[in-house]
């Protein structure tokens, strides 16, 4: 079967009835996990951002708190999958300051955890990437909103 480009969907979407297009919508739900987050974000969350990413930093929190250091390597694969669930968020509000924000978030947990980051080039690493990907978002902003959080990713710099 061949998939159909978005404009394609967009196209035949124009021309489903309301009631035919609320079905489809609750079928597409029902197959994946991320559908259905990705719903409920449109439909609950996404007038209220500054709550969302709020919510999205306590669970980042919670992650954190929860990371094994007795060993580099359990740490690292903890610090990858709470980044999975960050990037996930990320992708669902599809803003710019959203996703600078809940990275700085991140990167600034990862400071304050307690790991250290300099003995295992693997969590330097993704430290790095993610300054990286911040640096190159912030490009993307308004000046002002620029300025601000280039403070902020300063201070992560001057610390790594």
């Amino acid at each position: 079967m061949r998939t159909a480009t978005v404009h394609e969907l967009k196209e035949e979407l124009k021309q489903v009835p309301a009631s035919e297009l609320l079905e489809l919508c609750l079928r597409l739900a029902k197959f994946k996990k991320e559908n259905k987050e990705l719903l409920t974000f449109l439909l609950f969350e996404a007038n209220d951002l500054p709550a969302y990413i709020e919510w999205v930093k306590s669970e980042t929190a919670a992650g954190f708190a929860a990371i094994n250091q007795s060993q580099l390597y359990f740490a690292k694969k903890s610090l990858r999958k709470i980044l999975r669930g960050v990037n996930k968020y990320i992708r669902y509000t599809g803003s710019k300051q959203a996703e600078i924000e809940l990275l700085l978030d991140y990167c600034h947990q990862l400071k304050n955890s307690g790991i250290p980051i300099q003995k295992s080039q693997a969590i330097k690493n993704i430290m790095e990437q993610q300054l990286k990907k911040i640096q190159n978002t912030l490009s993307t902003l308004h000046e002002d909103l620029q300025y601000d959080y280039l403070k902020e990713l300063k201070e992560l710099e001057l610390e790594a």
